[in-house]
C-alpha cells in the first residue's frame, strides 16, 4: 500500500511539472511575474485537494470518489461563474468559455469581437493588469492612466533587447515613490489581443515602479478608445 501512496504522488508531481511546461511553452515568459506564480499555485491546491480525495475515495468506492471529485469541480466551477456574471460581460460579448477563462487569468485579454477586447480585474486586485505581447516577448503590464509613457523596468527592458548601459537616463519621472530617472526608448509593437500598436512612446526606469512594467496613456491614446465598466476594462481599436 505504502509503494502505491509514492507511485501515485509521484504520478501527482509529474502532472504538475507537465501543466508548468505546457504553460510556459503555449504563453512563453507569461509565468514570470508574480500574480501568474500565485494563481498557478492557487490552481495547483485545488487540483491537489480534488485529486487527493478522490485517489484516497477510489480505494474504498469508486463511484463515490468519482461523484465528490465532480462536485468540488462543479462547486469550483459556479464560484467563477457567480464571480464573473458580476460584470455583466454578456454585454461585451465572448464566448462564455471565454468569460470563465478571464476570470481563471484575469491578465490574458479577452476577444469580445473583432477589435475590441476586455480584461478583467482579479480577484482583490486595485488595478487591472495585462499580459501584452511585445516585440515577440511576454510582458506582464499594470494599466497605468497616470502614466504618461509605457515604462518598462530593467529586466523587462534587457528581455526586449535595450542595453541599458547604452541608454542615457535623464528624464525625470515622478511616481508612487517619488522621483525616479528615465531613459526615452521607442517601442516597435505592443499587442493585446488582436489590437496592435506600433512606435509606442515608452521609457525604461533605472528603479521599476513596484518591479512592475507600466502600460501608459502613450498605448492607450493610440486606440480608438478605451472604457472602463465595473470590474472589466474594454479596450477598442
Amino acid at each position: 500500500m505504502k509503494q502505491n501512496n509514492w507511485t501515485w504522488a509521484a504520478i501527482a508531481v509529474l502532472a504538475v511539472v507537465g501543466l508548468i511546461y505546457f504553460l510556459n511553452s503555449r504563453f512563453p515568459g507569461a509565468l514570470l511575474n508574480d500574480s501568474a506564480q500565485m494563481r498557478l499555485v492557487y490552481l495547483c491546491g485545488w487540483l491537489a485537494l480534488i485529486g487527493g480525495g478522490t485517489i484516497m475515495g477510489w480505494r474504498r468506492n469508486a463511484g463515490l470518489a468519482l461523484k465528490q471529485a465532480l462536485a468540488w469541480l462543479a462547486a469550483f466551477l459556479i464560484l467563477i461563474i457567480v464571480y464573473n456574471a458580476r460584470g455583466d460581460l454578456m454585454g461585451l460579448g465572448g464566448s462564455f468559455g471565454q468569460q470563465v477563462a478571464s476570470s481563471l487569468t484575469p491578465t490574458h485579454p479577452v476577444q469580445a469581437e473583432p477589435g475590441t477586447v476586455y480584461l478583467a480585474r482579479g480577484l482583490n486586485q486595485q488595478h487591472f493588469q495585462v499580459d501584452a505581447l511585445v516585440d515577440g516577448h511576454v510582458v506582464h503590464f499594470l494599466i497605468d492612466t497616470g502614466a504618461s509613457d509605457v515604462s518598462l523596468t530593467m529586466d523587462d527592458a534587457r528581455r526586449l533587447g535595450f542595453d541599458p548601459s547604452k541608454l542615457s537616463f535623464t528624464t525625470r519621472y515622478q511616481t508612487a515613490n517619488g522621483i525616479t530617472m528615465g531613459a526615452r526608448v521607442t517601442i516597435d509593437e505592443i499587442k493585446v489581443g488582436d489590437i496592435t500598436v506600433r512606435n509606442v512612446a515608452g521609457s525604461v526606469m533605472r528603479d521599476g515602479a513596484g518591479g512592475v512594467s507600466l502600460l501608459g496613456m502613450s498605448f492607450l491614446n493610440a486606440l480608438g478608445s478605451y472604457e472602463f465598466r465595473g470590474d472589466r476594462l474594454v479596450l477598442h481599436r
